[in-house]
């Protein structure tokens, strides 16, 4: 990865995309901040409507990595190492070849893909459904396998994982440090992945530099003034958000929005 000089911050400053890429960013980063999920949902099928898949995966990693590594480092101690390390190898088998698709699959389908995932796996959360027992090896890697192409290919990783952990029996601390640990391992493992595949570059750096800050004072935003507010109501606002931006990422809509 290639660090940028003041040349290409310019440039990303400069392009007429920037100002919704930083519109995302916050947009993302506030529900974040008040429902506490979301973020992906939200700034993946955005930015690749904006730019494109490969610049929506390799900014939000590079942001995502920065704030929640130092979280997920205090919560080494606390997870159930049993349950993390098992879905973790599975993912990382998954991993590569989500990464492979990024330069190997047309930008069109993988916006596609994106949205109807993003759909799909939001009515699961919406419907409060959740996987009920304690966890099995097979059904452990095929969630695992799935979360890492996934997290491979479109940054979403996360709630299959999330799905699969909420029925097992664990008290909410327990289930919280375990996906701070695994998003952590898993986004170490995606970070080599993107290098291989020659994913990283200058001006993409530059672009998640630019981006880090506005997402950032958003997501401390959004917990500030939605902390103590119904749980229920802004958890519904961010499904709402959700919704709408998988809607109007969609290819079909693209001679409407550009």
């Amino acid at each position: 990865m290639i660090l940028p000089d003041t040349s290409l911050f310019a440039a990303a400053i400069a392009d007429r995309r920037f100002l919704t890429a930083v519109a995302i960013a916050v947009l993302a980063g506030v529900v974040r901040g008040f429902s506490g999920f979301g973020s992906a949902l939200i700034y993946m099928p955005l930015m690749a409507a904006v730019y494109e898949p490969r610049v929506a995966a390799v900014t939000l990693l590079m942001i995502d990595f920065v704030s929640t590594a130092p979280y997920a480092l205090g919560a080494f101690r606390h997870c159930t190492w049993r349950e993390v390390l098992p879905i973790f190898l599975a993912a990382s088998v998954g991993i590569p070849f989500g990464a492979l698709a990024l330069t190997a699959v047309d930008p069109t389908i993988l916006r596609w893909f994106m949205a109807l995932v993003v759909l799909a796996l939001l009515a699961v959360l919406m419907s409060g459904w959740h996987y009920e027992g304690q966890p099995r090896l097979p059904l452990t890697i095929g969630v695992g396998l799935f979360s890492g192409v996934g997290g491979g290919a479109v940054q979403i990783a996360g709630p299959a994982v999330i799905i699969y952990w909420l029925g097992g029996g664990n008290p909410a601390a327990t289930v919280r440090a375990n996906l701070l640990v695994y998003f952590l391992l898993t986004e170490i493992v995606l970070i080599a992945a993107y290098v291989w595949q020659g994913l990283f570059d200058a001006n993409l750096s530059a672009l998640s530099m630019l981006l880090a800050p506005p997402f950032f004072i958003a997501t401390a935003a959004g917990a500030y003034f939605f902390h103590g507010s119904s749980d229920l109501l802004y958890r519904r606002i961010a499904y709402a958000i959700i919704v709408a931006a998988a809607v109007l990422s969609l290819p079909l809509l693209d001679p409407w929005l550009h």
